[in-house]
């Protein structure tokens, strides 16, 4: 089993050694296998797809925010906006792995921007369930009042994904601060909490 995750690893490191070289659409899947040392028979025991290895890329690069963030839903100990903070604190994290993973790369804007798509799928797609569920452990406590968990969560992360990697929409470090600001407004406005309250989420 060791091996077996071994070489899944070497596939993924050997795909991000020829990005930063060569743009994605001129990698084959031949050319990783042969970075790698293997056959490219193994690559397809493994993945589908050269698509699958990059998306298995993109997944890695934020598996470390993204447990932090998944283990905070079970942690009912803390209060669901502490817990909201450190999953932004999270998002943040991510951000900064996504900018140290394409820097360099010398990648054209429609590769950037295809990886960029990626990068944001992943990180939306991952954190909206533990954050939606953070915040119906909020309703039932009575902490928060909201009617539709999903869609806040969904909201939240889209706005903080966007402005805090800063790449799509491109701001000063002021207006990211007062998007944020507004963010939380809004949030204290539709969950019932006094203005002011959530200012911490923003530390």
């Amino acid at each position: 089993m060791a091996a077996q995750s071994q070489k899944y690893d070497l596939i993924l490191d050997s795909l991000q050694k020829l990005l930063e070289s060569q743009k994605l659409q001129t990698i084959s899947v031949s050319e990783i296998a042969q970075t790698a040392g293997i056959g490219k028979g193994s690559i397809y025991y493994y993945f589908p797809s050269k698509d699958a290895i990059l998306d298995a890329l993109v997944e890695r690069n934020y598996e470390q925010p993204l447990t932090t963030a998944k283990k905070l839903s079970t942690q009912t100990d803390i209060p669901p906006f502490t817990r909201m903070a450190m999953i932004f604190q999270a998002c943040r994290n991510s951000s900064s792995e996504y900018v140290r993973f394409q820097e360099g790369k010398g990648m054209g804007a429609q590769e950037e921007s295809f990886l960029h798509q990626k990068y944001l799928n992943h990180l939306i797609t991952e954190l909206k369930p533990v954050l939606a569920e953070i915040i119906r452990q909020g309703i039932a406590n009575g902490e928060i009042s909201f009617d539709n968990p999903e869609a806040l969560a969904e909201i939240v992360l889209i706005v903080l994904t966007v402005k805090m990697d800063n790449t799509l929409i491109p701001s000063s470090k002021e207006e990211i601060e007062n998007t944020i600001a507004g963010l939380i407004s809004l949030l204290e406005k539709g969950t019932d909490n006094p203005p002011g309250s959530l200012n911490f989420l923003m530390a």
